[in-house]
């Protein structure tokens, strides 16, 4: 099970490379968030790819990934410069008081030469500044400037993200939220996901761009007519439906697996509306479900994945994302499944304990990845409790310590190493924890003579 968002993929990655590698027979890939791609890549024996020190976890497009929206990056830094135009008068009353009292100080000590030049310096600058009046009418210009910069590129991108999506619906509110709009931009990583996947998949076809619908005919066209053979594997995805207040999961699984994923239960109203077979007329969602597993609530915007006519949903068209606590739901359905164990794989290391406080992040994208981290290592505890409350046996792998939030696709400077740390390092990290928590100790134990016995 693979739980966690945007560099976590890495992780997730490293994990099943160590797995490969040591021949533990997997049935079933269970994800959300960045696992998605990784999952779903593997369960085709396509893990190789993602692994790979040239695979997507590396590529240079995802330090891109999660950035701030060009508009709104474009009109904060106009509003900067607003603002210092507007401090512009208060410089020249500090320069004023700074050449000034310089000028005291060294008619004081006997410098008046050097006292005469720093006035002289000073009257210079305000003859410049206001003979001719440059400052009082080249300000407010600049000023005017920058506001009409930033209404305008605000409205463009409104514009832009109107034109893009014709058939959502009609928006509610103020047109002004339309104009800000979510903050970071999911853009990447979702194109490079769709990308990748692709590749693995489309086999002969020359399309270079799919649209998510063909990309999830082909996929399930591929892993069901492979089922048995090695390298392949069931699959369960879930993402988060805005509009129903409900998490979806959708499985490509096995006959006997989808008569379990399907049986109703107790306590679940509606089981059919928030499960989706992707083996029968519902595997164009599958796409759809891959690019909205890479936006975070609040802060990007969703993705839309439209329903079959003959579904539950009746061909409406909803919003969906990731929701870190899908561990906890996963878990669920892997035990319906039957499930004999499940290896959790999660890159939020584990709460710290009393006096391992660290420097708390200024820049504000860096405060909500570490934000998304925080629920997310709790999600997988809870997870851990929910598979043991069960008696379902667990292995956890998650990392002792990882610097590299969901958003540092560039990589970020650890304080506790004095270093740069880089998601290439991340996978080797995923690939090590795993011999460490999993093979090692499942080797020590066929070893012991109880279990040779």
């Amino acid at each position: 099970m693979l739980t966690g968002s945007g560099t976590a993929g890495a992780y997730h990655a490293g994990v099943l490379r160590a797995i490969a590698e040591s021949g533990i027979q997997v049935d079933v890939i269970a994800a959300h968030g960045a696992g998605v791609l990784t999952g779903l890549a593997a369960a085709i024996d396509g893990g190789a790819r993602i692994w790979d020190a040239g695979g997507p976890w590396t590529d240079p497009r995802l330090r891109r990934a999660y950035r701030f929206r060009p508009a709104l990056a474009i009109a904060g830094w106009a509003l900067l410069a607003c603002l210092l135009l507007l401090l512009t008068p208060l410089v020249v009353l500090v320069l004023a008081a700074a050449a000034y009292g310089l000028a005291t100080v060294a008619s004081l000590v006997g410098l008046t030469g050097l006292a005469a030049t720093i006035v002289g310096w000073y009257a210079a600058l305000l003859g410049w500044l206001f003979d001719p009046p440059m400052m009082p009418t080249i300000v407010p210009r600049l000023l005017v400037l920058g506001v009409l910069v930033v209404a305008g590129v605000l409205a463009v991108a409104a514009v832009r993200a109107v034109r893009a999506e014709p058939a959502r619906r009609r928006n509610a509110g103020a047109f002004w939220w339309q104009l800000l709009g979510w903050p970071l931009d999911a853009a990447e990583p979702s194109t490079t996901a769709v990308s990748e996947l692709w590749r693995l998949v489309h086999g002969a076809a020359g399309e270079s761009r799919p649209n998510l619908a063909e990309l999830g005919r082909r996929y399930v066209d591929v892993l069901t007519d492979n089922f048995g053979q090695p390298g392949f594997h069931e699959v369960l995805v879930a993402v988060h439906d805005l509009d129903a207040g409900r998490d979806l999961v959708g499985s490509v699984l096995s006959a006997s697996g989808r008569a379990a994923f399907e049986r109703r239960r107790p306590g679940v109203d509606d089981r059919q509306a928030e499960i989706v077979d992707f083996t029968g007329p519902q595997r164009d969602a599958l796409g759809a479900f891959l690019a909205g597993a890479f936006r975070l609530p609040v802060v990007t915007a969703p993705a839309a994945v439209e329903f079959a006519p003959d579904s539950y949903w009746r061909g409406e068209r909803h919003r969906i994302c990731d929701r870190p606590d899908l561990a906890v739901r996963l878990v669920d359905e892997l035990a319906a499944l039957g499930m004999e164990q499940i290896v959790l794989v999660s890159a939020a290391p584990a709460s710290a304990g009393p006096h391992a406080l660290v420097s708390a992040p200024v820049a504000l994208r860096t405060r909500m990845g570490e934000i998304v981290r925080s629920f997310e290592a709790a999600a997988a505890t809870e997870a851990a409790v929910a598979a043991r409350s069960r008696g379902i046996p667990l292995v956890v792998v998650r990392p002792d310590h990882n610097p590299v939030g969901p958003f540092d696709f560039e990589g970020v400077y650890d304080e506790r190493s004095d270093r740069r740390r880089t998601v290439a390092e991340l996978l080797q990290l995923g690939y090590a924890d795993a011999y460490h928590h999993l093979i090692e100790p499942m080797v020590a134990a066929a070893e012991t003579p109880d279990a040779l016995a």
